[in-house]
Order: C-alpha cells, then sequence, then structure tokens
C-alpha cells in the first residue's frame, strides 16, 4: 500500500512538472512539440479555444477510442493521467504569471522545456501512468497500421510539429522539434535512470587469473560464455560478471593490470536479478 501511494506521488509529481514546464516555456513561445497539448496550442491559436478545455475534450474522446480499439485493461492505466492532465494544466497556470523569462533566448527556454518536460514524463511512465492523450493514439496508429511504437510516435507527433510550423513559422518548428527530441529523450533517462551496474564481457588471454579477481577478490559471480572468433573462427571463452557502478572504473583498471591486451566491452545494466544469491543469504542468516 506504501509503495503504491509513493509511486501515485511521484507519478503526480511528474504530471505537475510536465504542466509548468507547458505553461512556463513552451504556451508562451508557441512551440507546438507534439503531443495534445502541441495540437492545442494550435487550436488555440486559430479558434481561441481554452487550452485546458481542448486537452479535456481530446482526452475523453481518446479514452472511448482506446476502449473500443486497445481495450479496458490498457484504458484503465490512462483514464487517471487523461482527466488530471487538463486540471494540472489550469491550476498551474496562474503560478506561471510570477515567472518571467520572456527576455531568455528562445533556444535556451526550448532546451529547458524539453528537458524539464522529459523529466516529467519519465517519472510518470516510470510508476505506470501516462498523461492520455497522444499516448494513446501512437498505440491505436501502432496496432492498426502494424507498425512498431517508435514509428507510430514519429508520426503522430512529428505531424502535430509540422501542422505547428505551418500555423506559427518555420523557425518554432525548428524549436518545438529540438523540445520533443529532448523530451523523449530525458524521458527515458528518468525512466531508466543510470544503471546501478556494468556488464562487463572480457576477451583474455589470462582467464584464470581473471577468474580468480572477479571471485576470490570482488566476491562476484560469473558466467563463462562459449563463442567464436568472426575472423579466426577459433572457439574461445568470455567472462561475463556484473560490477557495481561504483566500481566500475576500479574494476576496468584491475583486469587491464591483469591483462593489458584485454578486449573488454562494457554496458549499462538497468537491473540485475540474481536470486541465487537472494538464497545464500536468507541461508546464513
Amino acid at each position: 500500500m506504501k509503495k503504491r501511494i509513493t509511486r501515485s506521488l511521484e507519478a503526480l509529481i511528474g504530471l505537475l512538472i510536465v504542466s509548468l514546464a507547458f505553461n512556463i516555456f513552451l504556451k508562451p513561445n508557441n512551440l507546438a512539440a507534439g503531443g495534445i497539448t502541441g495540437l492545442a496550442l494550435v487550436y488555440h491559436k486559430l479558434y481561441h479555444i481554452d487550452i485546458s478545455l481542448f486537452v479535456l475534450i481530446s482526452n475523453i474522446l481518446l479514452i472511448a477510442l482506446s476502449y473500443f480499439e486497445l481495450g479496458k485493461e490498457k484504458t484503465n492505466k490512462t483514464v487517471l493521467g487523461a482527466i488530471l492532465s487538463p486540471i494540472m494544466l489550469k491550476i498551474t497556470e496562474p503560478l506561471c504569471k510570477y515567472i518571467d523569462i520572456s527576455h531568455t533566448e528562445l533556444i535556451l527556454q526550448a532546451l529547458l522545456g524539453g528537458i524539464i518536460s522529459g523529466i516529467g514524463y519519465g517519472l510518470m511512465f516510470k510508476n505506470g501512468f501516462t498523461s492520455g492523450g497522444t499516448d494513446i493514439l501512437d498505440q491505436v496508429v501502432s496496432n492498426t497500421y502494424k507498425i512498431s511504437m517508435s514509428k507510430s510516435i514519429i508520426l503522430v507527433d512529428g505531424y502535430i510539429v509540422f501542422i505547428g510550423g505551418i500555423v506559427f513559422g518555420i523557425e518554432k518548428m525548428l524549436y518545438a522539434t529540438i523540445t520533443l527530441v529532448l523530451l523523449s529523450m530525458y524521458s527515458n533517462k528518468t525512466m531508466l535512470g543510470i544503471g546501478q551496474n556494468k556488464t562487463f564481457y572480457i576477451y583474455t588471454t589470462k582467464p584464470q587469473e581473471i577468474r580468480s579477481y572477479l571471485i576470490d577478490n570482488l566476491k562476484n559471480d560469473i558466467t563463462i560464455l562459449d563463442s567464436q572468433g568472426g575472423y579466426t573462427q577459433k572457439s574461445q571463452k568470455i567472462i561475463m560478471s556484473v560490477i557495481s557502478t561504483n566500481d566500475y572504473y576500479r574494476v576496468k583498471q584491475e583486469l587491464l593490470n591483469i591483462d593489458n591486451r584485454a578486449f573488454i566491452v562494457i554496458s549499462n545494466s538497468y537491473e540485475s536479478i540474481n536470486r541465487n544469491l537472494r538464497f545464500q543469504n536468507d541461508n546464513l542468516n
């Protein structure tokens, strides 16, 4: 129960951040950086429709579309964010009157708008929430035309940015594109975070020394992988081990000290699960 409350609170903070970023950076500069809010900016300019009202009506229509096209289970995950999103936009709108950044360069506002929005969306996605809107439309387009979600997002948000360019001008469209790219990057970074571990793949001519160092000194598990050289076509062993990010530089240097000709590939591990270690710890207690 406590964990669910924490996740809901984080998602709510994320939605608050997204709403503030929109009202502070995107709305005053007419940066239609995708999403229903981007489309709302266009309709506000053309027909003077209240942005929050447009988002609310659009989200209700998209929830209905989601129910028929994607099913009840997927729709349930979007309802709360879809309803709260326009409310949060309306609540944060007056607060932005006290934050004057009109003299700040437009490029800086576009950058900040994308980064801050991305962090907000990342907090929502990380905790299983969405703000509705084009998140629903992306899934519908993906299912209807049998294309990947990444292509669907490019099509939907790209179309909105393009429409924004027609209404607000090419310069604003370019800045909106920068915002959209940063939004996508930082939502992923916030959602996935910096991995707590690094995965080392080590090809070495001194496997026993490397093995001894990792197991005896670091008390780390290792896995021996069978492989074949693409050029030599010779069978070879690769040592794989998951290392704490805190030990990353030290371990890398120690491995090179053991074998300065070792071939090492290091990748980020967002999560590592080792049930054996858990059982070992349970047996020790």
